[in-house]
């Protein structure tokens, strides 16, 4: 071991970059549950992990593209006998048998009906999972122990799942060419319900006709997550926005994948991200300028056998990172570029960098660092650039959680009197697994099995609540600031303060979720109600307030705040200690007087249940964007209950009546 003196004489050698002192790296393969301080090895006695009891006894349902059964993620050594209670099935098909179920995995169905066969051909024709998708949402959110799980060797440590005791009911409904139909998951969500599912994990994209069968799966006591779709940063762009809905965003967790670039002499660093197994040797490469990375831009460049920066300021709305990458990147693989360097708004894509770079290197960097690259190359007659291993660095230093920057936005169009999402939760380079193996993936298709997982950690703390109790204790905990107390952040052009239509009430928080307080319950027949109204005929529209805003949800949101008072109630449910007294902290949106009636509530054993109001009134008359505010009720300091409101305030409508 050197010593300091000796450290700083060979750091002032010419030939060296920098001297930095050793430290062990913990095995942190599945970094998700332990960011969210759900730590298997050691989980807090009064955590949801531990009161949750790893999920054992709950059933959670998983419609997508299947499963691959001999994953070590779905080992079920230690389980106990099948919930005598399931009354599902495991159907039989290509490639998979009976005994591929077991008591992990307990039931398996697949959809093919109304497909065209000829989409199939290349598919399993049964559960097996030929994608990869559906392993992987399954194993995240109730996986089993897995040690010595990695990609590649990064992440090197103890895979598993959110509920690992948690057991597993598979609903194939995608297929690789046919994707996903509207009918398989309307009848797979209705065997769910017959089976006997308590949480239902879809981590599908956009559905034009989920309705009916989800909101009859509430009303059975099912708690139903939906994903919340990758077409942000764009506002208005968030999916399966159904008020009965857990409705997820995705966010980046404190882990990044360093890579350390060396221009030239040796002494310009900078720092890219990837997920490359492979380095440039050690040795420096031909660094070429390839501008948007366009065809056109490299037929007229010299890249063959050079490492190509790829550099286009592009436009969040028409050329998001993960489509422009995969054609920049395919260009300079036909062009003969033995590398790429792409520049982008945000660093934190990296899946399926593995596909699409095919063997050759690649990586991210920002505009910032980008920059810095394009000056070096302009201004070097023969510009090198050297690739070091990726390093894989957890925890201190890794500025988190921010809103993903292809997490889809509210406000809801359908419903712009909800605030969509929800939550958000880890889904940037979550390592689960796929197949025989594991791997790194990026999408609310991620961030969804980690509320699904949660989900199921709640239901078996809790096993009385109502899927709206569920989904009052994720948002009224969710946390609206990183750990270093700076509001969370929204990636996008530009990054900006997230707000609720990015991340609903704000980050998952599972260990004061399991004690929230107060609840905001909804009984299923007002779910009905407003669906009879806003969907078909109906002899009871008039009987029900008929405007989103009106149902117990822990959200507000208004669209059409005009010049006349609006007020909303809501009611509460105290959950937490017998005797207690909260009182009301509010944080009105710019431009909005609000009010809350009364502002103290008690509660005893002969009292549970308090009803409130909360009064709007424009303080100025102009045409407006939403602006956003919150109401959160705080006892002795043990609980702070808090809602997200987003208000607009319009002279003219702008948005139709939903009812």
């Amino acid at each position: 071991m050197l010593t300091e003196s000796q450290a700083d004489k060979i750091a002032e050698m010419p030939e060296v970059i920098s001297v930095n002192p050793s430290r062990s790296v913990p095995l942190l393969t599945t970094r998700s549950w332990d960011y969210l301080d759900l730590g298997f090895e050691q989980p807090q006695p009064t955590g949801l992990l531990a009161r949750g009891n790893f999920g054992d006894g709950i059933i959670i349902g998983v419609v997508d593209t299947g499963i691959w059964p001999e994953s070590r993620s779905f080992d079920d050594h230690g389980y106990g006998p099948v919930p005598s209670r399931w009354k599902g099935t495991c159907e039989v098909g290509q490639n998979f048998t009976v005994n591929h179920c077991n008591r992990k995995i307990i039931g398996a169905r697949w959809y093919a009906g109304g497909v065209d066969p000829s989409l199939i051909e290349g598919d399993y024709q049964s559960p097996r999972d030929s994608e990869g998708h559906g392993t992987h949402t399954a194993s995240t959110a109730a996986g089993s122990l897995v040690s010595d799980a990695s990609f590649h060797g990064l992440g090197a440590g103890t895979a598993r799942g959110g509920a690992p005791r948690a057991r597993l009911a598979i609903y194939k409904v995608c297929w690789a060419e046919a994707g996903c139909r509207d009918a398989a998951v309307l009848k797979a969500i209705d065997d769910a319900i017959h089976d006997g599912v308590d949480i239902l994990s879809l981590s599908l994209g956009r559905l034009l006709h989920p309705i009916f069968p989800s909101i009859h799966a509430v009303a059975k006591g099912i708690t139903v997550i939906f994903s919340g779709g990758n077409d942000g940063p764009v506002t208005q762009t968030i999916a399966n926005d159904l008020p009965w809905a857990i409705t997820v965003a995705a966010s980046t967790i404190d882990r990044s994948f360093p890579t350390l670039l060396t221009l030239g002499d040796n002494r310009t660093v900078v720092q890219g991200q990837s997920i490359l197994y492979e380095s440039t040797d050690g040795g420096f490469e031909e660094l070429a300028d390839g501008g948007s990375c366009s065809r056109d831009d490299l037929n007229s460049s010299d890249v063959v056998g050079k490492i190509v920066l790829c550099y286009q300021l592009a436009i969040a709305s028409s050329s998001p990172p993960k489509r422009h990458f995969p054609r920049a990147a395919y260009n300079v693989q036909e062009a003969g570029g033995k590398g790429i360097i792409f520049a982008q708004y945000s660093a934190n894509i990296l899946d399926f960098i593995d596909v699409i770079c095919n063997g050759t290197v690649c990586v991210f960097v920002d505009y910032e660092i980008g920059k810095q690259i394009t000056d070096y190359v302009t201004n070097t007659r023969s510009p090198l650039v050297k690739v070091s291993l990726t390093q894989d660095m957890v925890g201190s230093g890794v500025m988190s959680p921010r809103v993903a920057a292809f997490s889809s936005r509210g406000p809801s169009i359908l419903f712009p009197d909800l605030v969509k999402p929800d939550i958000t939760a880890p889904g940037v380079l979550i390592l689960a697994a796929v197949k025989d193996s594991y791997k790194f993936e990026s999408g609310t298709s991620m961030s969804c099995p980690h509320v699904s997982g949660v989900a199921a950690l709640l239901k078996a703390a809790h096993p009385q609540w109502s899927p709206a109790a569920i989904k009052s204790a994720l948002v009224t905990t969710a946390h609206t600031a990183n750990a270093y107390g700076f509001p969370i952040e929204a990636e996008g052009v530009p990054r900006k303060h997230a707000d609720p239509f990015d991340f609903g009430g704000g980050h998952i928080d599972p260990n004061k979720a399991v004690d929230p307080g107060l609840i905001y319950d909804v009984d299923p027949e007002d779910y009905l109600k407003f669906f009879n109204c806003t969907y078909g005929p109906s002899t009871t529209c008039d009987l029900v307030d008929s405007r989103l805003y009106h149902l117990n949800l822990p959200s507000i949101s208004i669209p059409d705040l005009k010049k006349t008072p609006l007020t909303v109630r809501r009611t509460v449910t105290n959950v937490g200690d017998t005797d207690s007294i909260y009182r009301a902290m509010g944080e009105s949106p710019p431009g909005v007087n609000m009010v809350v009636e009364p502002s103290l509530l008690q509660f005893n054993a002969s009292t549970t249940t308090h009803t409130f109001a909360v009064t709007f009134t424009p303080l100025q008359m102009v045409q407006g964007d939403f602006n956003f505010g919150s109401l959160t009720w705080i006892d002795d300091g043990k609980h702070a209950v808090r809602i997200p409101i987003a208000v607009r305030v319009i002279i003219h409508d702008s948005f139709s009546d939903t009812s």
